[in-house]
């Protein structure tokens, strides 16, 4: 007899448990974050003057060290960001990345200090104008086809 009430206490929870699988299994997708296939960052939305992008978040020392490094190809409306951990003068080189690219310092209001078009193999320090908490890369020539310029808002 016990078992047989042990069995229908299952039951009975397993049938009120049931329509709220549903619901789970519908919003399991749209939390999960998106990766990059290539780079297995994780790729989050960014927004400046009403521009839409996709870029990849590189967080540790060793994702930022590599960035775009031997990447060659990359869409028009991706990048990669690299975000501070506090506002801090940063500068940027080429250093064995084949796309040429735009390279945007954003500063402690998430407005844009500089922009600094960026050649392929070069190694000369490109240095933010003023402490920066995030760098985002572009395409070369993206920021100026869009109308980004210093002073715009990044959002993400």
């Amino acid at each position: 007899m016990r078992i047989f009430a042990r069995l229908v206490l299952s039951l009975a929870a397993a049938a009120l448990l049931a329509p709220a699988a549903p619901a789970v299994a519908k919003t399991a997708p749209a939390a999960r974050a998106s990766v990059h296939p290539q780079s297995g960052l994780a790729v989050i939305p960014l927004r400046v003057k009403g521009h839409h992008f996709r870029v990849e978040v590189a967080r540790t020392g060793a994702e930022q060290q590599k960035g775009l490094m031997f990447r060659t190809a990359m869409g028009k409306d991706e990048g990669m960001l690299f975000p501070e951990s506090s506002p801090r003068q940063v500068a940027f080189w080429m250093r064995n990345t084949i796309l040429p690219l735009d390279i945007v310092f954003i500063g402690a209001d998430r407005r844009i200090l500089n922009i600094v078009n960026a050649i392929p193999y070069d190694e000369t320090p490109l240095p933010s104008a003023g402490p920066a908490i995030a760098v985002l890369e572009l395409n070369a020539g993206r920021t100026r086809a869009l109308g980004i310029k210093v002073g715009d808002k990044v959002e993400w």
